[in-house]
């Protein structure tokens, strides 16, 4: 299996790292991505990945963050893109949950995100909370200027901004919330998805599906996510396993 979504240098994490990806491993977990949400700690993430043969990871500010990053350039972004291990850019997007980052921030962080993606060519992975008209108006805005490859991460959103995405050839992360029992909108929304357009994560040490809801999440729990979705698509586990895994690996260019 990949996990497609951990964020390894929380400090969640900080006294048991190699236990942790260790288990993943034995549970059958082969790839990973490293995910930055602050340019900051982008340097711990990136070490992670040196340490880990099987460890990719991303470039990006969460919108959260947008606020600390006012100055971030494309050209200044584009300089880590050009680190081996670095897959794709993000995470991104828009979050207008709690708001930590005003919305001017915000939209003009995911925009400079968009250019660098298509700058350098690698897929964006895309945040979006409570945001999805804008969200869905600035990817097309920013698709128009030129072609990107993204991804609607750990969805949870409407179907008008899914159907949008997957006409423009989006791909679609599933996370531990869909075992969740108030997750009924989220599972229906996800049986609209394509088989070959679907990819599987944590969200460590966010997230952690039934039966281990309340626990810290990690990698080792995503056979469960793999599971809830068999079962909600109604196909055998192994073929979700590996479909899925073919599907990321086509998605972030990692062909070993």
């Amino acid at each position: 299996m990949f996990d497609t979504h951990v964020n390894f240098h929380s400090e969640s994490f900080a006294e048991d790292l190699d236990k942790v990806i260790a288990r993943a491993r034995k549970a059958g977990v082969s790839n990973f991505i490293s995910i930055c949400d602050r340019l900051d700690s982008f340097n711990h993430v990136y070490e992670i990945t040196e340490n880990n043969e099987d460890i990719y990871c991303s470039v990006g500010i969460h919108p959260h963050h947008s606020k600390d990053f006012l100055d971030l350039s494309v050209e200044d972004f584009a300089e880590y893109t050009n680190l081996p291990k670095v897959v794709a850019i993000g995470e991104t997007g828009l979050d207008f949950h709690r708001n930590y980052s005003p919305k001017t921030d915000q939209l003009r962080c995911f925009r400079v995100h968009l250019e660098v993606a298509r700058t350098v060519n690698l897929p964006v992975i895309v945040h979006t909370r409570l945001a999805d008209s804008l969200t869905s108006k600035i990817i097309e805005e920013e698709y128009q200027k030129g072609a990107y490859k993204f991804l609607l991460h750990c969805y949870t959103s409407g179907r008008n901004l899914l159907e949008k995405g997957l006409e423009m050839g989006a791909y679609v992360s599933v996370s531990g919330i869909l075992s969740f029992r108030s997750a009924r909108t989220v599972r229906d929304n996800i049986k609209l998805v394509p088989i070959e357009r679907l990819i599987l994560e944590t969200d460590a040490p966010y997230l952690a599906p039934v039966p281990m809801r309340g626990r810290r999440n990690e990698p080792a729990f995503l056979p469960y996510v793999a599971e809830t979705l068999a079962d909600l698509i109604d196909m055998d586990i192994e073929t979700v396993k590996t479909v899925t895994t073919e599907n990321a690996k086509t998605f972030f260019g990692i062909s070993k």
